[in-house]
């Protein structure tokens, strides 16, 4: 008898995997699609996806709006929306392959967008909080269209299907940019759909995430206080919400933002030196309705970087390894090996210990 999604569970599953190169060097999609081959069983084929960053150099100064739309209908009513506060200077199907694993999808459609001046002028928003805003208002309010990035010179290609089926799908051999992340999905409290996949992003972040989120309602009512939405069905959404509110509207660095979400314990902060103390007992009292509880590890991906970062007591797996300009992190060696089978240096990161990794200034 062939199990059904929810007839087994298996707790520890799901694979992330990541490459980015400190120079900008322009890269494949082939070789994240091939690293998650070796994962294959850390997947059920209820979720794949990946976000590359550096694609669209000839739109880079424009938002890269991808979209899933349930029908034609909802695709033109959210086109009138749309024209009504951004230039659309180019929209076009996202070009796919048919293959026989990927099935039921829906319209995939990608929009390269420009506010208009008069729109930020009326609402008196920057560009960045007024682009997240449409975002959360099309995932809220119109039924059957869902936002699946918005960033600039980015973008996020996911399906239900196993990882490396979804980068065939997608063609993500014709592109090329300077950092790549990938997820392989084994959903256990939440659904196998469409917009559930991973990665989740918002303005240039994205996260690839493994693992559960025992503290998601408590995160989740926080963060809606401040105007994001859950929308998608999953727990992992709210990590980048969680990344964009700390890091865009609260002006706090990486270190700090994984000293929020992976706070160091009590104990750990005691021993500190007293301003290293007082600064992580400052983090931990005022945002601690954002630390993040169980197990995880997440990849956070943004415009010139990414970051990984285990849960504090390290019960999700995550390798890195390094070679040459190239940072490589996965849940497991052999999909690093994949990609760079002469690998210099391979580690793992301790539990809490953030991994940034930042391309050189101006080579993106």
């Amino acid at each position: 008898m062939q199990l059904k999604e929810g007839q087994i569970r298996i707790p520890s599953g799901c694979a992330v995997s990541a490459v980015i190169s400190k120079s900008g060097k322009r890269m494949s999609g082939e070789s994240i699609v091939k690293s998650m081959v070796p994962m294959h069983e850390r997947s059920n084929g209820l979720g794949g996806g990946f976000a590359g960053y550096g694609i669209y150099p000839e739109y880079k100064d424009f938002y890269a709006f991808h979209f899933f739309f349930d029908n034609k209908a909802v695709k033109h009513e959210c086109e009138v929306y749309l024209k009504e506060s951004f230039e659309i200077v180019k929209s076009e199907p996202l070009p796919t392959r048919k293959i026989p694993s990927i099935v039921d999808e829906p319209i995939i459609y990608r929009y390269f967008l420009s506010p208009l001046r008069s729109a930020l002028a009326s609402y008196q928003l920057d560009e960045r909080e007024f682009v997240a805003r449409t975002a959360m208002h099309i995932n809220t309010f119109i039924k059957g269209a869902y936002v699946v990035s918005c960033g600039k010179n980015m973008g996020v290609f996911k399906a239900v299907g196993f990882p490396e089926d979804v980068g065939n799908f997608y063609r993500l051999e014709e592109y090329e940019g300077y950092s790549w992340t990938a997820h392989g999905r084994y959903p256990t409290n939440t659904p196998g759909w469409w917009g559930g996949a991973h990665p989740f992003a918002l303005l240039d972040y994205s996260i690839v995430h493994n693992g559960e989120i025992s503290s998601y309602d408590a995160n989740r009512r926080f963060i809606e206080m401040y105007g994001y939405k859950c929308n998608l069905q999953t727990d992992t959404e709210v990590i980048t919400y969680i990344a964009d509110y700390l890091l865009r509207k609260q002006g706090l660095n990486l270190d700090e933002l994984a000293n929020v979400i992976a706070a160091p314990f009590w104990s750990t902060i005691a021993k500190k030196c007293p301003e290293e103390k007082e600064r992580l007992t400052y983090l931990r009292t005022v945002y601690s309705s954002l630390l993040i509880t169980g197990p995880f590890s997440i990849i956070l991906g943004f415009e010139g970087g990414l970051m990984a970062l285990n849960d504090r007591l390290k019960l999700r797996s995550m390798v890195v390894g390094e070679k040459n300009d190239k940072v490589y992190v996965a849940s497991e060696e052999c999909a690093i090996r994949v990609m760079q089978p002469d690998i210099d240096n391979i580690y793992s990161p301790e539990g809490g210990e953030a991994i940034i990794v930042k391309v050189e200034e101006g080579k993106y």
